[in-house]
């Protein structure tokens, strides 16, 4: 893929939640959000941060690690879908889940978007964690082609 890329140090669990919850509200139906990265990464963290800024009353956010996909009303009226697809046996399971119709009509976090192949939106956020300092900090690395998301990304990362 190629495109603009941006880089963001994370010196913390909490920078990088707070990075997550800032994100948040500039995200509406339609927007894909592809996490990848190591185990350990710091994705399900992201996630989770995501979530519960855009919930309109706290609620647990578990992985879906083994459920494959949770979903969540969001406080906007827009569903928000998180998926985790390491454990998915092949890409008919991705049409099973609806993903591809939630692509189009919700907010959508995906973990492990590898495994998405030719079924990965074009118009996706992707986000690369990487682990540094002793895998307490994170190296965020975005990297978009569509054009929509440049202000959001330039308004997110002035300070950064």
């Amino acid at each position: 893929m190629t495109g603009k890329l941006r880089q963001i140090n994370l010196p913390s669990p909490e920078a990088t939640c707070r990075f997550a919850q800032a994100l948040a509200p500039a995200l509406g139906a339609g927007d894909v959000l592809l996490l990848a990265g190591d185990v350990g990464a710091g994705k399900t963290h992201f996630a989770r941060c995501l979530i519960r800024a855009l919930l309109p009353a706290p609620e647990e956010v578990p992985s879906p690690t083994y459920t494959l996909v949770q979903t969540y009303p969001s406080c906007r009226g827009v569903d928000i879908w998180h998926a985790d697809l390491y454990r998915l046996g092949g890409s008919a399971e991705i049409e099973e889940l609806g993903l591809a119709e939630a692509f189009a009509e919700a907010t959508c976090l995906v973990e492990w978007p590898d495994r998405l192949g030719a079924m990965a939106p074009s118009t996706a956020l992707r986000l690369q964690l990487d682990a540094t300092d002793g895998g307490r900090a994170r190296r965020l690395t975005l990297q978009w082609t569509d054009p929509r998301w440049d202000r959001r990304i330039a308004e997110l990362t002035q300070d950064a």
